[in-house]
C-alpha cells in the first residue's frame, strides 16, 4: 500500500503546474513540490480539484478500455445481464463479461477498480487537509473542500461495493470492504468493516452538503454542487435500504434537472448541456481520449476495431418488455437490418441484431462525448423504488408515472403494489439507465442472481451465463500487489 499512496499522492502537485496529458502522466515524489506552495492559494487548490475532474476521463494505467470513470462504468454493465458482448472478436473487457477477471487478484480489472477510486481519494485528502489554510475567499475555500468531500464518499461507495459484502440492513456488516484513508499517509492501513465503510461516506457526504449549500457552478456540470451530493445521498441511502432518506434526497436532488424530450434522448447521450444532465464530464477535442473514450466502445458510428467488430447489443428479453410506444424502444435494432434507422459509416462495421444506437460521437473522426455520471431520470426511479421498497405504493406510482410518461406518452400510471410494483420500477430502471454503469451495482445490492438465458448472450463468448445471488462471486478481489506492499497488512477477500 505504501507504493500505491506514494504514486497518488505524487499526481496532486502535477495539477497545479500542468494540463499536458503527457506531463500528467510523469509521476514525481511529493517532496519536489511542497505541499505549501501546492495549495497556497485559492486559485491553486481550485486547480488541484479541477485536477480530480480531469481524472474521471483521462487514462492513467495504461490498458485500453480504462480511459477514467467509463472504465468501471462498461465493466459494471458488461457484468450484468442487459449489455450483450456480440462477439469473441475483441479481448477488451471480454473476462469481465466472463465473470472471470474479477476474481484474479492480479488482473487489470481488479487493479483499476482498486488504484482509480484510491487516486482521487488521495488527491481528495490533500485538498480536504490543506485548502483551510489557502490564501483567498472563505466561500471558495467551503466549495472547494466540499467538492474534495463529495469525490471521496463516491470513489468510497463505488469501492466497497465492489471489494466488500452486500449491505443488509440490520446486520453487522463486519465484514472487509477497502482500507479508510482520510488523510495523507504512507503507510499501510488495514482494511475497515463494511458499516465503518458507510459511516464515513454519509459522515463526507454530509458534511458536503453543508459547504456546498448556496454553490453555484454556472454551465460546468463538471463541478458537484449540492444536487449531485444529495444524488449521492439518495443512492447511498437506497443501498443502505433507508428508503425514506433515498426518496427524499432523490426527489431534492433532480429538482433542477428537466427530464429530456424525445428529441434529446435520441441524439446520442453525448452532450452535458442537455437540462437532465446533473454530473458529466465535458470533453473537447484536445483533450479526447481517442481509443480509451467510452465512446470507442459504447457509440455505434465511431471507427474503432471494438465497434467494428463488437458492438454491444441489448439483453433480448429486455427488450422485448420496452413497449413500442416507448422513446427508448427507438435505441435498438431488433432485426439487425434497419439500415435507415441505423446507419453504420462505413462496410466494415458488423451489423447483429439488437444494436444499440444510445451512444453515438458527433463527429466520425473523433471519439469525442460527455460521459452521463448522473441524470434526473435516475433520481426519478430511485424515488420510487424506494416508496414501494417502503411500502407507500400509491406515492411509487405516481413518482414512477410522472417518468415513464415523457418516456412513453402511452404509459398508464400502475396499480401494481409491492413486490409487483417493485418489479415494474427495476424493469423501467434497466430500460433508462442501460450502458450507463449500474447493473451489476443493482444485482449485488437487491441479491438478485445473474440470469442471462433465454435470449441472445451466446454461451461460447460468455462462458457464464447465470450466477446465483449472494454468492463470494460478488465480491472482487483485492489486488495482489496491494497484499504485497503493505506486507499482508491488506488482506485478501475469500
Amino acid at each position: 500500500m505504501k507504493k500505491t499512496f506514494i504514486i497518488f499522492l505524487g499526481l496532486i502537485s502535477l495539477f497545479q503546474f500542468t494540463g499536458c496529458k503527457s506531463d500528467y502522466l510523469e509521476t514525481q515524489p511529493t517532496d519536489q513540490v511542497s505541499t505549501g506552495s501546492a495549495f497556497k492559494t485559492v486559485d491553486n487548490s481550485w486547480a488541484a480539484l479541477n485536477g480530480i475532474h480531469r481524472i474521471l476521463y483521462q487514462q492513467i494505467f495504461g490498458s485500453q478500455p480504462q480511459g477514467g470513470q467509463s472504465g468501471n462504468m462498461m465493466v459494471m454493465d458488461l457484468m450484468g445481464e442487459d449489455v450483450v458482448f456480440s462477439t469473441n472478436t475483441s479481448s477488451h473487457m471480454r473476462e469481465s463479461y466472463q465473470w472471470i477477471d474479477h476474481i484474479d487478484p492480479t488482473s487489470g480489472n481488479v487493479k483499476y477498480n482498486y488504484l482509480f477510486y484510491y487516486v482521487i481519494i488521495g488527491n481528495a485528502n490533500m485538498i480536504i487537509e490543506n485548502v483551510d489554510a489557502a490564501e483567498g475567499s472563505e466561500v471558495d475555500k467551503a466549495y472547494i473542500k466540499g467538492q474534495a468531500l463529495a469525490y471521496r464518499a463516491w470513489s468510497y461507495f463505488q469501492m466497497v461495493q465492489l471489494f466488500g459484502e452486500r449491505y443488509v440492513k440490520g446486520a453487522a456488516n463486519n465484514g472487509l470492504a477497502v482500507s479508510l484513508v482520510t488523510k495523507p499517509s504512507t503507510a499501510a492501513v488495514p482494511r475497515n468493516t463494511v458499516q465503518e465503510v458507510y459511516n464515513q461516506i454519509n459522515a463526507d457526504l454530509q458534511q458536503a452538503s453543508t459547504l456546498l449549500n448556496g454553490y453555484s457552478r454556472g454551465t460546468d456540470k463538471s463541478q458537484i454542487n449540492q444536487d449531485v451530493v444529495k444524488g449521492f445521498q439518495a443512492r447511498v441511502a437506497l443501498a443502505q435500504h433507508n428508503y425514506a432518506d433515498a426518496a427524499k434526497f432523490a426527489k431534492e436532488a433532480r429538482a433542477n434537472a428537466p427530464l429530456m424530450n424525445e428529441e434529446e434522448y435520441l441524439s446520442g447521450f453525448n452532450n452535458y448541456s442537455v437540462g437532465e444532465w446533473m454530473w458529466s464530464s465535458r470533453i473537447v477535442a484536445d483533450q479526447t481520449n481517442y481509443f480509451y473514450s467510452f465512446f470507442a466502445y459504447m457509440s455505434i458510428n465511431y471507427s474503432s476495431s471494438v465497434i467494428r467488430g463488437t458492438p454491444k447489443l441489448i439483453f433480448s428479453k429486455l427488450y422485448d418488455q420496452i413497449s413500442d410506444t416507448d422513446v427508448r424502444k427507438k435505441l435498438w435494432d431488433p432485426t439487425g437490418a434497419n439500415k435507415e434507422d441505423f446507419p453504420l459509416p462505413l462496410s466494415t462495421f458488423n451489423r447483429f441484431k439488437y444494436h444499440s444506437k444510445k451512444f453515438k460521437v458527433a463527429n466520425e473522426a473523433m471519439s469525442i462525448g460527455d460521459v452521463p455520471y448522473m441524470r434526473g431520470a435516475e433520481m426519478y426511479l430511485i424515488e420510487a423504488e424506494a416508496l414501494a421498497r417502503d411500502g407507500k405504493s400509491a406515492d411509487a406510482a405516481t413518482a414512477l408515472f410522472n417518468f415513464v410518461s415523457k418516456r412513453d406518452p402511452q404509459y398508464v400510471k400502475s396499480t401494481k403494489t409491492g413486490q409487483a410494483l417493485v418489479d415494474e420500477i427495476m424493469l423501467q430502471r434497466r430500460s433508462e439507465l442501460w450502458g450507463e454503469g449500474f447493473r451489476f451495482y443493482d444485482l449485488k445490492r437487491t441479491n438478485t442472481p445473474l440470469d442471462r438465458t433465454g435470449g441472445n448472450h451466446n454461451a461460447t463468448v460468455a462462458k457464464l451465463l447465470s450466477a446465483p445471488a449472494n454468492s463470494k462471486l460478488w465480491q472482487f478481489f483485492i489486488p495482489q500487489s496491494e497484499i504485497q506492499n503493505s506486507g499482508g497488512v491488506v488482506t485478501q477477500n475469500p
